[in-house]
């Protein structure tokens, strides 16, 4: 019987060093590409799962706009009585060495029952990768915030994916602030820069 509670003990204290530790390198990642302090102030507990179809979002690896173009499925830790909040964001628009747009916002969705999105109340439309030609690697972060409570949306002003009005300028952090979110339950980031699929995104947003 010692024996048996020694092994439980030691199995879940090896599972939660496991734990700390892969959630240690995905803080100091995060510090390392500066999504602190370019996005958050704040470490996320857990690493976001991101996959757009077999092409999986894991820290900052490289995609291209054509794989992202649709919206991807996304997974975290959830019970299903809380709601959360999912923010897609570019702090790199137009460019990383002059983001003077930080953040273009890609995606928003607030009220999110556990981690099911199409049950949220979806705000601003998903709209892929549409970083200008010539202007490098973008960052694209995704955010997953717990909320107090729910929150409404007769004081949002909704944006559909025919338009970029309204998506430049935007801020994680102060969206967060605003509606009293926390904590930064997850976070994962890839990067993308032009391909051939952009111009039919501009057309999509009315710019061409």
């Amino acid at each position: 019987m010692h024996s048996f509670i020694f092994k439980l003990t030691n199995y879940n204290f090896v599972n939660t060093s496991k734990f700390t530790i892969i959630r240690r390198h995905f803080a100091l990642f995060m510090e390392k590409e500066q999504i602190i302090p370019d996005v958050v102030k704040t470490k996320a507990e857990h690493k976001l799962e991101v996959k757009y179809g077999s092409h999986v979002v894991n820290e900052g690896n490289v995609l291209t706009p054509t794989q992202v173009k649709n919206s991807p499925v996304i997974k975290w830790h959830a019970d299903d009585k809380d709601l959360f909040t999912l923010i897609m964001t570019d702090p790199d628009a137009p460019s990383r060495e002059k983001p003077i747009y930080r953040e273009w916002h890609h995606w928003l969705v607030v009220n999110i029952p556990g981690n099911n999105i199409k049950s949220g109340d979806e705000i601003s439309q998903y709209i892929g990768s549409g970083p200008p030609k010539g202007t490098g690697l973008h960052r694209y972060v995704f955010l997953v915030y717990k909320q107090p409570g729910k929150i409404d949306i007769s004081k949002l002003t909704k944006l559909t994916n025919k338009s970029g009005d309204g998506r430049g300028n935007f801020k994680a952090e102060k969206f967060a602030n605003e509606h009293h979110l926390k904590p930064l339950v997850a976070c994962n980031f890839f990067q993308a820069e032009w391909d051939d699929y952009v111009p039919e995104i501009y057309r999509q947003l009315g710019g061409h």
